[in-house]
């Protein structure tokens, strides 16, 4: 069971949504074609920088918990990663937008942007030597000033909150990527290359980059649903 590991966390998360998609009350299913143009867009950038990172040992994954097929020197389960994370995290934010009043959270959109913004500016600034840190900084920045100041988007708000409801999922998945339960973790890091502050067993930085990916998904997505 071992060399299945990171591929059950892949199915694990997505498996529940998956069958969902089909509830008559919820009809995900008919957003399959929107999810992956939207995913497979915002996973190619994802993938270069997962790619890079892991050539220039700023992560590495641990081979006795994956089938052992790679690509480009990334493990399978790590490109299926980019499809099955994304659609657990659409499909939540899908369900809670149908069935609750997410509204009041757009007054927050401002607050949220300002205090990000200003937090990853300053942590770039501060810890531009560690590359795993200033990469996401810098990227979780210019997301949010792409999305509030130049897409214009009213849903910060809303998306930010379902984040954090999301973390409730966060914690489990990445923490046994990351070494709870396990012997040894999935994915390793250089430890001079990020805070080495950890959430439990997950560096902070995971969290932030979970955010930019979350909402670049997003993002598209919607895009797509209206093209569609």
């Amino acid at each position: 069971m071992k060399p299945y590991t990171y591929l059950l966390v892949n199915l694990l998360t997505v498996i529940i949504c998956f069958i969902f998609s089909f509830d008559k009350r919820i009809q995900f299913n008919k957003q399959f074609s929107a999810f992956l143009k939207a995913s497979i867009l915002v996973a190619i950038p994802f993938i270069i920088w997962d790619i890079f990172f892991a050539k220039i040992g700023v992560w590495w994954f641990n081979k006795a918990y994956t089938l052992g097929i790679s690509l480009f020197g990334l493990p399978l389960e790590e490109w299926l990663f980019f499809i099955c994370i994304p659609f657990s995290c659409l499909f939540t934010f899908f369900c809670l937008d149908k069935f609750f009043n997410l509204d009041w959270a757009i007054a927050w959109n401002n607050i949220i942007v300002f205090i990000s913004v200003i937090v990853c500016a300053v942590f770039a600034l501060l810890h531009a030597d560690k590359i795993y840190t200033l990469v996401t900084a810098i990227i979780t920045m210019l997301t949010l000033i792409f999305l509030h100041f130049i897409a214009r988007v009213d849903w910060i708000g809303k998306a930010s909150l379902v984040f954090f409801i999301l973390m409730l999922g966060f914690f489990p998945v990445n923490g046994v990527l990351t070494g709870t339960g396990l012997e040894a973790p999935i994915v390793n890091y250089n430890p001079e290359e990020f805070l080495n502050i950890r959430l439990l067993t997950i560096p902070i930085e995971d969290a932030v980059y979970g955010y930019a990916q979350f909402l670049l998904n997003l993002y598209f997505f919607k895009m797509f649903q209206k093209r569609d």
